[in-house]
């Protein structure tokens, strides 16, 4: 199995910057993309930031210019940098991962359990 660990949430005022992480441990075999999704209260959950292996990556309209995704392949692990908070960015954050465990012959797409991010003065 693969196991997603998030840090770095919390609460910052509106123009802040917040940096999360998000490492992937366990029986991992190979890591095609990962991702944050966010999901606000009453809201459903949506698509922040994408990076695949080779680096490509893709951004949810709301936040291009002001987060930026990257990852470290040689330590499973993904980052999520968000400059210029506002209050709509408020949410708890979920890093994802398609990955295929060593026991198995499929990619499935893995969740960690989520980090609040509050933006407000």
């Amino acid at each position: 199995q693969v196991q997603l660990v998030e840090s770095g949430g919390g609460l910052v005022q509106p123009g802040g910057s917040l940096r999360l992480s998000c490492a992937a441990s366990g029986s991992i075999f190979s890591i095609n993309d990962m991702g944050w999704y966010r999901q606000a209260p009453g809201k459903q959950r949506e698509l922040v930031a994408v990076i695949i292996s080779s680096g490509t990556t893709n951004y949810a309209d709301s936040v291009k210019g002001r987060f930026t995704i990257s990852r470290d392949n040689a330590k499973n692990t993904v980052y999520l940098q968000m400059n210029s908070l506002k209050p709509e960015d408020t949410a708890v954050y979920y890093c994802n991962a398609h990955a295929r465990a060593i026991d198995r012959t499929y990619y499935t797409f893995y969740w960690g359990q989520g980090t609040q991010v509050t933006v407000s003065s």
